[in-house]
């Protein structure tokens, strides 16, 4: 890895990841996708929010055959017609949307294939949405990399493997590392914030907080600049880490 690919973003594979997901790779080359750790129900890898038709958020969640304490590269996407009844309320929420027929070709292919592991679908959308946003950012499986340690120790282990100097998390990243590892490794930490941008979306009042879809749908060729206008990365002491988010264009 050389200039910024020596930043080391990882991240659970997610369903339908929202823009923030995406506004941390901006200036980046790779994506570690952690397929090897737990799956965890009832969260962003098996379900995410799009919108409602007539406003407000509509929870799209894809059902799995799973057994506890499974990694999430193993977990099977149950024997149930859930594609086709998601693709019906994605084509009923966007279909009048002005980008829709940009992107509905892609998703329909997508959602009428049939897939039986739930982080191949997640990698597929996400590679989906990152071409839609002129991203050209390499997505790797944590599985083939097979780091060792679990948490900061992991995180540490893969920047070793993918040669980083630095590791991006999000706000929540730094309540969760190992502070004294991470001095001791020689990795800087990045912390990435982002503020769902507000952007005409139909009738009703704006929805923030949906997946990255929705504002591809609604503002198309224009969703990265408004991805990194919403965006911001900070050391951890507050200064301001510069970043070229045309970069990967």
């Amino acid at each position: 890895m050389t200039g910024r690919t020596s930043v080391l973003v990882a991240h659970q594979p997610a369903y339908l990841p929202w823009g923030g997901y995406f506004s941390r790779l901006l200036d980046v080359d790779e994506l570690v996708l952690l397929d090897h750790v737990q799956f965890v129900g009832r969260g962003p890898q098996c379900r995410n929010l799009i919108r409602a038709p007539r406003g407000g958020a509509l929870r799209l969640t894809v059902p799995v055959r799973r057994g506890f304490g499974q990694p999430i590269n193993r977990i099977r996407t149950a024997d149930e017609p859930w594609a086709a009844r998601h693709w019906r309320s994605i084509t009923s929420s966007y279909r009048r949307a002005p980008y829709w027929e940009l992107y509905a070709d892609r998703l329909h292919a997508i959602y009428h294939q049939q897939w039986t592991h739930l982080a191949e679908l997640n990698t597929a959308l996400t590679s989906l949405v990152l071409e839609a946003l002129g991203m050209n950012v390499t997505l790797t499986s944590s599985s083939q990399l097979r780091p060792r340690g679990t948490r900061t120790e992991m995180l540490l282990d893969l920047a070793r493997i993918k040669g980083a100097t630095r590791l991006r998390v999000g706000p929540s990243g730094p309540s969760y590392l190992d502070r004294d590892l991470v001095s001791r490794a020689g990795v800087d930490v990045e912390v990435a914030s982002y503020t769902p941008p507000v952007h005409a979306q139909g009738p009703g009042r704006f929805t923030p907080g949906l997946a990255a879809l929705d504002t591809l749908m609604w503002t198309g060729p224009a969703a990265r600049d408004l991805l990194a206008s919403a965006s911001s990365v900070r050391a951890l002491d507050g200064t301001v880490v510069p970043c070229d988010p045309q970069r990967t264009a």
